[in-house]
């Protein structure tokens, strides 16, 4: 069988499959011929494009698609004005801007006023729908609502009250330089920092004895309104550990007879001032007087002999000053009897409390007294603030121990303990709270070991 060259030339791959296959038939007979049509894999490709035909959507007749809402939330600024605090929650709306100018309950909520939580309601158009503002007092265990709606004669606007619903949180951190820094990395507010400081300034010196690497564990309360975050309770239960050592503590109150007792009571608004902290073993923390006038104080000059600022001769400091800026807050240190309110001499405006066991206590330079003559006062209360008035070169407090007319240090003072035993019909009921805060110290310290994982 013979094939032609020019065949060969331009068919190559044909011919051979002819020759394959004659070659298997056993090189005679009949057989079959290859195409010599074109290789497909070797033709041009040509791309064709033809428009498709959308199908109809079906809508819902009862679908309104101009419905869309949105809602944003912020925090007031004392700087606010209508304009920018609408701006800033994303708000296109003259109309509603006036009405907040105009509104006397909105002008006294929303304006000169940081911190308090707003939250709009806006048509997809950035038109205000409605705005809520929340804000609560310190005393009654409930909150109150500003609400601003559109309605179809335009704003109008009411003041609502409500009551605050009590959670829990759980939180925990480690000591790297002081409190308040692990406190602000762990997002633990400062509240509840100055509480703990409080807490175990008994066991705690929290200006020189803490080390790096010192954790703590809190459990502590979140009073919200609509499900917001409005103010920061008490702790109800921590744990520090310091060089090693671990300290605990809760938060009781005895309960009246016939009433139950859970973890939620605890932190229950009727109660809160009364009660106190106790180890999970049952002994009581109160002491006979707070360590400090102050939360978290500063002492500035001691119990000694020194040169007297004003009369410079030596003389001897018959107290303790504390500096801090005019306007801080002073606390009675114990329960007792207001004894003098006013002027006084060189300690400027001054109050004189009188404690039992024939004790006094004296809080000099003050700029405000917020208690009169004859007023009982409990530990802890706000009686004024710190000033500079009488004879001093700055503001500060000057704070005294008087013990049956002898000036006493009162660092010392401040060592001394009340035992507050528990009643044996509270044991049971406290007994099965601290099993609960055991197990909730527990929780939040796994959440520090999880987080160093």
């Amino acid at each position: 069988m013979t094939v032609s060259n020019q065949i060969i030339h331009q068919h190559p791959k044909r011919i051979i499959a002819v020759i394959a296959a004659v070659l298997l038939s056993g090189g005679g007979g009949a057989f079959a011929v290859a195409s010599f049509a074109p290789d497909a894999a070797e033709l041009p490709v040509r791309e064709v494009l033809e428009p498709v035909q959308a199908l109809p959507v079906s809508v819902p007749a009862d679908l309104d698609l101009q419905a869309l809402k949105l809602f944003r939330s912020d925090l007031t600024r004392s700087t606010d004005t209508a304009d920018t605090l609408l701006k800033r929650l994303g708000v296109d709306d003259a109309a509603a801007a006036g009405f907040l100018r105009s509104d006397a309950s909105a002008r006294q909520v929303l304006f000169g006023r940081s911190g308090r939580t707003v939250t709009v309601e806006t048509s997809e158009r950035n038109s205000l729908l409605k705005l809520s503002a929340r804000w609560t007092s310190d005393t009654d265990g409930k909150f109150n609502r500003l609400v601003l709606e559109k309605t179809a004669q335009g704003f109008v606007s009411r003041i609502e009250s409500a009551a605050l619903t009590v959670t829990s949180r759980l939180a925990s951190g480690t000591i790297q330089s002081s409190l308040f820094a692990a406190t602000d990395d762990a997002k633990i507010p400062d509240v509840i920092a100055t509480q703990m400081a409080e807490i175990f300034a008994g066991d705690i010196d929290f200006h020189r004895a803490l080390r790096k690497g010192d954790r703590f564990s809190v459990v502590y309360e979140t009073l919200e309104g609509d499900g917001e975050p409005l103010r920061t309770g008490r702790v109800l239960s921590a744990e520090f550990v310091n060089n090693g050592k671990s300290f605990q503590t809760m938060w009781f109150q005895e309960p009246t007879p016939g009433a139950a007792v859970t973890a939620s009571s605890a932190g229950a608004a009727n109660a809160r001032n009364k009660g106190g902290y106790y180890t999970l073993d049952g002994q009581s923390l109160r002491r006979a007087f707070l360590a400090s006038p102050m939360e978290f104080s500063r002492v500035t000059s001691g119990f000694k002999m020194r040169m007297h600022p004003i009369l410079k001769v030596m003389r001897a400091h018959q107290g303790v000053d504390y500096g801090a800026p005019t306007g801080t807050a002073v606390r009675s240190v114990g329960d007792g009897v207001v004894d003098f309110a006013g002027v006084q001499n060189g300690y400027g405006n001054v109050i004189i409390l009188q404690h039992r066991n024939n004790y006094k206590t004296v809080y000099a330079h003050l700029s405000r007294i917020n208690v009169r003559r004859g007023e009982s006062v409990s530990q802890g209360q706000n009686i004024g603030a710190v000033g500079a008035t009488g004879w001093a070169t700055g503001p500060h407090l000057h704070f005294e121990y008087r013990i049956n007319g002898v000036y006493t240090d009162p660092q010392n003072i401040a060592r001394e303990n009340v035992t507050s035993p528990l009643s044996n019909s509270a044991k049971p009921a406290f007994a099965q709270l601290a099993a609960q805060n055991r197990v909730a110290l527990a929780s939040a310290a796994s959440m520090l070991q999880s987080r160093a994982q």
